[in-house]
């Protein structure tokens, strides 16, 4: 394993190595204005939700790397303390990137980059109209991390009113993750674009209390098939199915097949049933997994 000590680092050598490691980030499309009404729209991908209750959205500005001069989003904020973050999908990435330039302050990215703007509810800065969730935030606080080149500024920021595009809700109104089309930052010039074929659930333990990795059985717990995912799933239950369960499934061909054909070679026998059990824990069948594994 590499060890780097970030003493050790020049700014530029930490910024790389930090921001492709710590990705795939959300993209903070901000909208703010100055005390004079001049607009300025800028993408972050230093973003995140850190509550819902007060909704709370965290985002940094970092100052210029050249000479640690604040960005116009910083100081704007600092005069109005207002920000319209809109929500970045793939249909306006490229749009979305432009407005990144570094245009002297006074210029509109929104007429740079092709950006409709319309008018907030309860706050100065404008929407983009082309993004599929607009967020209306008052700023609650800014904290500066630093001085230097590279600093960061955070922007804490309380959501006052949400706007959502009907076509990407479902029918229950709530935000279809398929629809939404989202895009995210990596390192360097890379992006990811949330589709369904990159997308997958995993269930939460939240309301239920599963049996945990170490109460696994040793074959299990060592398996040289099973990954660490694997076990993450079969730790997760509340409970192994009873062996009248385990003895139905013994009688699916499949399985029968398995143990008719490694009848006195135990170790055949565990592997192909530890190869059967993966196949079911990635096609997400951890009942029929767990039934598979204890077949005797």
């Amino acid at each position: 394993m590499l060890s780097l000590d970030i003493s050790d680092l020049s700014n530029q050598e930490a910024y790389q190595l930090l921001s492709t490691a710590i990705a795939p980030r959300p993209i903070c499309f901000a909208s703010t204005i100055d005390i004079k009404g001049n607009v300025n729209l800028s993408p972050f991908s230093f973003f995140n939700l850190m509550s819902s209750n007060p909704p709370i959205c965290v985002f940094s500005t970092v100052n210029r790397g050249r000479d640690g001069s604040a960005k116009n989003t910083l100081e704007n904020v600092l005069e109005v303390p207002e920000v319209a973050i809109n929500i970045v999908n793939y249909d306006m990435v490229q749009q979305t990137s432009l407005a990144s330039t570094e245009y002297p302050k006074g210029i509109n990215e929104f007429i740079k980059a092709g950006f409709t703007p319309i008018a907030s509810n309860k706050i100065k800065p404008p929407r983009v109209k082309e993004a599929p969730v607009q967020l209306e935030c008052k700023v609650n606080e800014v904290i500066a991390l630093g001085q230097e080149g590279g600093a960061g500024n955070l922007i804490i920021a309380e959501v006052l009113t949400i706007h959502i595009h009907k076509n990407i809700l479902d029918e229950n109104n709530k935000i279809d993750i398929f629809k939404i089309d989202q895009v995210a930052r990596l390192g360097g010039n890379w992006y990811s674009r949330l589709t369904k074929d990159s997308l997958f659930e995993v269930a939460k333990p939240l309301s239920k209390l599963g049996i945990g990795i170490d109460a696994l059985p040793e074959n299990i717990k060592n398996s040289k098939v099973l990954t660490g995912n694997h076990l993450g799933q079969l730790g997760n239950v509340e409970q192994l199915p009873t062996e009248d369960e385990i003895h139905k499934y013994s009688l699916n061909p499949e399985i029968k097949d398995i143990l008719d054909s490694t009848i006195g070679d135990a170790h055949t026998r565990m592997l192909q049933i530890h190869l059967k059990a993966a196949e079911l824990l990635d096609l997400n069948r951890v009942e029929e997994a767990w039934k598979v594994l204890l077949v005797d």
